[in-house]
């Protein structure tokens, strides 16, 4: 099945709807950084992205989708968030960098069958309400463009009257369903909340809702009180034990929950060398380089080792001095390296990122996990196919 995937980043959600069954026949992505990073990648055979088309270097806006237009599958994407986001500047709807426009233009000239689109948590924040009830209307009813002469407000509210009308049926629509999700409850060893909208064409008939989680907190609690967890990672016994604010949680838990336990950044870097303490074994891994400068402070004190990773971070000037990073349980704290980020965001261990540790955690700090966008593509694909054979049985 083709896919259009805009605003790529360094690839995160374009790798997990590949490995979904998706095959790219466009990638757009403006920044430099990040398409040096998908061509590198490509350039070396990266199974992930070998067989992607070469990027096109260039803002969303400037690019004409309307030859794709009834031959495209899926579309994909994640409008930059930083209007929403709950850290740095958030501007929102008077933000320049808001470019949710240009991915309801691209569903309308190519009038896919489904897309995925993502973004912060922030935009589901109270103050956000009505915008976010505009991109939904957006996405539903991606034809009925805004006037120029019209501001946001007028064109939801014709948006809303289209809704409610008796023709609302009439041309290109979708249904359309967000949702945050976190992505520990999905077996990624970080706690990171995104809000993603799905939508399908109407008139297929897809009747859709996001796949189940399949992890949680309190399973990881209980295999550390009762199961393997520790012995798994070699732990001594004297080392071992529940986070003080989980007890309480965790004696209220009387029976094994039936789902997998949250992934740890323990389970997700334990059997990488250590980039401070081994820095010769470290430097025969990719991507795996020691970066000095670490320091906690009130608010930011790092990712305990025996939890998921909390949300890693690009910032807006670079990397705050107390993200990003790995609280020992001594209590030592140093930097993730590049490759231990890229881990705890699932992406594949020969996967290259292009520029300095700043530069490189930027675009991790942007990414989608892949593993979180393979389910959801996945489930999406399975939907669509189960569509394409009962048409082509009654057809």
């Amino acid at each position: 099945m083709r896919a259009i995937e805009l605003f790529a980043g360094a690839g995160g959600l374009g790798i997990g709807v590949c490995r979904a069954g998706f095959s790219p026949v466009e990638v757009v992505e403006w920044d430099r950084w990040c398409c040096d990073t998908i061509r590198e990648n490509r350039a070396c055979g990266v199974p992930a992205v070998a067989e992607w088309p070469e990027p096109i270097e260039d803002d969303v806006g400037t690019v004409d989708f309307r030859r794709h237009e009834g031959r495209i599958e899926l579309v994909t994407g994640g409008p930059p968030c930083q209007p929403f986001s709950l850290g740095g500047k958030h501007g929102a709807y008077n933000d320049s960098r808001d470019m949710w426009s240009e991915a309801v233009r691209a569903v309308r000239e190519t009038k896919p069958k489904a897309f995925i689109f993502e973004n912060v948590k922030g935009l589901t924040r109270a103050s956000f309400a009505s915008y976010l009830a505009y991109i939904v209307h957006q996405l539903s009813y991606p034809e009925l463009v805004r006037r120029g002469d019209e501001g946001w407000e007028e064109h939801l509210g014709r948006l809303e009257k289209h809704h409610t009308g008796r023709h609302r049926g009439a041309g290109l629509n979708y249904r359309v369903v967000h949702r945050v999700l976190n992505a520990a409850n999905y077996g990624i060893p970080q706690r990171r909340e995104r809000v993603v909208f799905v939508g399908f064409r109407s008139d297929l008939g897809i009747e859709w809702s996001f796949p189940d989680e399949t992890h949680s907190v309190d399973a990881l609690l209980w295999d550390q009180r009762f199961g393997q967890y520790w012995e798994r990672h070699g732990v001594a016994k004297r080392a071992r034990g529940i986070a003080p604010r989980f007890a309480q949680r965790a004696d209220r838990i009387l029976a094994a929950p039936d789902m997998a336990p949250w992934r740890t950044v323990r389970d997700a870097i334990g059997d990488l060398p250590d980039p401070e303490r081994e820095p010769r074994k470290s430097a025969g891994v990719l991507n795996h380089r020691f970066q000095p400068g670490a320091r906690p402070y009130t608010g930011h004190t790092g990712s305990p080792l025996d939890e998921p990773a909390k949300t890693l971070k690009a910032g807006v000037h670079g990397v705050p001095g107390g993200e990003n990073m790995l609280l020992r349980p001594d209590g030592s704290t140093r930097y993730f390296t590049v490759r231990e980020s890229a881990r705890l965001q699932t992406f594949p261990d020969d996967y290259r990122f292009h520029g300095a540790w700043s530069e490189a955690m930027r675009q991790l700090g942007n990414a989608v996990p892949v593993e979180l966008a393979m389910v959801i593509a996945k489930d999406v694909r399975t939907h669509l196919g189960a569509k394409t054979v009962a048409a082509t049985v009654h057809g």
